[in-house]
């Protein structure tokens, strides 16, 4: 539960110097030669991580049934008079988001965000901070059988302005994950492009958001198994594979960790040149471009027969596979595991790029209402 007072923030993993709000003053001569950054003490740190703990809890709290983040305008002065009006602006949607979720018939009682400083650097009167935050929200109980918890990491980068009373003032916020924003954030602005390059591929059917009356039945049968991807899914949402490559910042690690799962769970390699879709395949070094692209693993798996387009995304089950389209370009931009269902149809799905555990559909729906979605039986 987060209390009304910041709550001490772990700061590890620095690894480049800053300076103090009290050693920003400099010498007379500093306008004729480029400010370096200096080392800080400890305690210029844990405000950086202050700082990014009370904006990114208040956006977390939002959404807490029962509770409300406070005024961000009123009740957060180390925030610049843009940013305020951004944040005031931010929790507005949030809001917004909490009222649609109840509609899909969910709801949370805690919150809970811890914010890691990664790496902080200050050049003269300017800082510029990357956190790592870890946000779990506790589902709450309207059917019974919902997980305990969800829960996100988020990585965060930061500007800040140095005050004349030796403090700092936060000027910016912004995401560095390329997946869905984690329900605790804002939708970003901006749209992607799709090149054309004449070819046709075979890019599936969408399929419906509505819900259905009555919940499809489990998957039985199969080829696979299915909660062998869930497991290694729940393993590995967070604490990545060492026997893999990352692909965070060439793209997003979505469909490099589901292929992950998907071979965890017995699908086979199909062998052959790597930039032909139609294979799908990793050697320990190497990997098809099918393995970690989102199209590509979507061309591969419908033209293989891998995995079939359902019709609609609450008949998703264990170990099955959702995409998305953000702005419907007609290019998929994220790919999903579900690693656990309840009784009542619901699917929760984990992913890398945001890393993401037990988000339940209803979340994603909430948060991406517009969007296109295609499932995939496997």
């Amino acid at each position: 539960m987060i209390s009304k007072r910041c709550r001490p923030a772990v700061v590890a993993g620095l690894t480049v110097a800053v300076m103090s709000g009290s050693t920003l003053a400099y010498s007379a001569h500093a306008d004729t030669a480029p400010a370096a950054p200096r080392k800080a003490d400890r305690e210029t740190v844990d405000t950086f991580a202050r700082i990014a703990e009370d904006v990114l809890s208040r956006r977390a709290e939002t959404l807490v049934q029962g509770r409300g983040a406070k005024d961000a305008g009123a009740s957060t002065p180390h925030l610049s008079q843009r940013l305020k009006k951004d944040e005031a602006a931010a929790l507005k949607s949030l809001r917004a988001r909490k009222s649609r979720l109840a509609q899909l018939g969910e709801a949370y009682t805690d919150a809970d965000t811890r914010v890691v400083v990664d790496r902080a650097t200050v050049t003269g009167r300017t800082a510029t901070v990357q956190v790592t935050a870890s946000s779990t929200l506790t589902y709450k109980k309207l059917r019974g059988d919902e997980p305990r918890t969800t829960a996100f990491s988020t990585r965060q980068e930061l500007k800040l302005t140095g005050t004349s009373g030796g403090g700092w003032e936060l000027t910016s916020i912004a995401s560095r994950d390329t997946g869905p924003v984690a329900v605790v954030e804002p939708l970003a602005a901006g749209t992607k492009t799709v090149k054309d390059d004449g070819k046709q591929y075979p890019d599936g059917t969408p399929a419906s958001t509505k819900v259905p009356t009555s919940p499809t039945p489990r998957k039985t049968g199969g080829s696979y198994d299915y909660a062998a991807m869930a497991r290694y899914a729940e393993k590995y949402w967070r604490d990545y594979n060492p026997a893999y490559a990352r692909f965070n910042g060439a793209g997003g690690d979505c469909t490099n960790f589901l292929s992950q799962a998907l071979k965890a769970g017995g699908w086979k390699h199909v062998p052959g040149s790597a930039s032909d879709y139609r294979n799908w395949w990793h050697d320990g070094t190497r990997q098809s471009t099918s393995w970690v692209g989102t199209n590509e693993w979507a061309w591969f798996t419908l033209s293989n027969r891998r995995a079939p387009n359902l019709t609609n995304v609450y008949q998703l089950d264990v170990g099955d596979v959702l995409q998305m389209d953000f702005d419907k370009n007609g290019s998929k931009d994220h790919s999903m595991l579900v690693s656990y269902r309840n009784s009542r149809g619901m699917p929760y799905l984990t992913y890398h790029s945001t890393d993401t555990y037990r988000r339940s559909l209803a979340s994603i729906i909430a948060s991406y209402p517009t969007a296109r979605y295609f499932a995939y039986r496997t």
